[in-house]
């Protein structure tokens, strides 16, 4: 594994722990910050390939350092914290979060969700299945790049695999058991519903013309989600 990971965290203990773990399993460049001041300037330097980010920082809130890493980049973010309420992941989640583990936690399951999530950002599809256009935004799953009415916009790890995989099931009802099956996998199904309410919501904000009358990410009353791709024209 060439990928490298930036560990945002002021226990120097964790960090010394965390370090260790991810060094024997096979990653072989580590960053550490123990401030968000810090995070930031190492990020702007440095390409970062996935991000550990604790909650409580001695100089900015990491909900708000997510969304400023947000302004510059879509590494992944996997939210380290010992906040453990659900209104504190569905914060984590909005702001843009990939995944939310709270402490204390089994080393070997963070090994594990990194993985998976890398694993995702590794993945590429046949060149002939490569791009999703409608009229109005076009998904390209090998560049993993996001075009809305001629612009490039963020889009997440987590966001991109959801809106990927209704793009590649255009006109198909997924319940949220099915969705979360299919994105969240490897994860536990804690908070399901709205861990995938909350990324259905993000990218409402990012493809529709009017998010609260959504024409392309539509819900089916009592039975899920489906992709509507109106107007699409052909796959290039």
């Amino acid at each position: 594994m060439k990928e490298s990971i930036l560990i945002i965290e002021d226990e120097i203990g964790l960090i010394k722990m965390l370090k260790r773990l991810l060094e024997k399993e096979g990653f072989p460049k580590i960053y550490q910050a123990e401030s968000g001041l810090e995070a930031l300037k190492i990020i702007k330097e440095n390409r970062i390939d996935l991000i550990l980010l604790d909650v409580m920082l001695p100089d900015i809130d990491g909900f708000n350092l997510c969304q400023q890493i947000r302004d510059i980049s879509d590494v992944p973010i996997i939210f380290l914290t010992a906040r453990t309420g659900d209104i504190d992941k569905l914060t984590g989640f909005s702001v843009g979060g990939d995944d939310y583990i709270t402490k204390p936690f089994n080393p070997l399951e963070v090994s594990a969700r990194i993985k998976a999530i890398l694993h995702r950002q590794r993945r590429v599809l046949p060149k002939d299945t490569n791009i999703f256009q409608t009229d109005y935004f076009t998904l390209h799953f090998d560049q993993a790049k996001l075009i809305v009415n001629g612009e490039e916009v963020s889009c997440p790890a987590m966001e991109f695999q959801l809106l990927k995989f209704m793009c590649q099931h255009p006109k198909q009802v997924f319940s949220v058991d099915q969705l979360y099956e299919n994105i969240w996998k490897d994860y536990s199904g804690i908070g399901k519903e709205n861990t995938v309410m909350v990324h259905i919501s993000r990218l409402r904000q990012k493809i529709e013309k009017d998010p609260k009358h959504p024409v392309y990410l539509k819900n089916v009353r009592g039975l899920g989600y489906i992709l509507n791709p109106e107007n699409r024209e052909g796959a290039q």
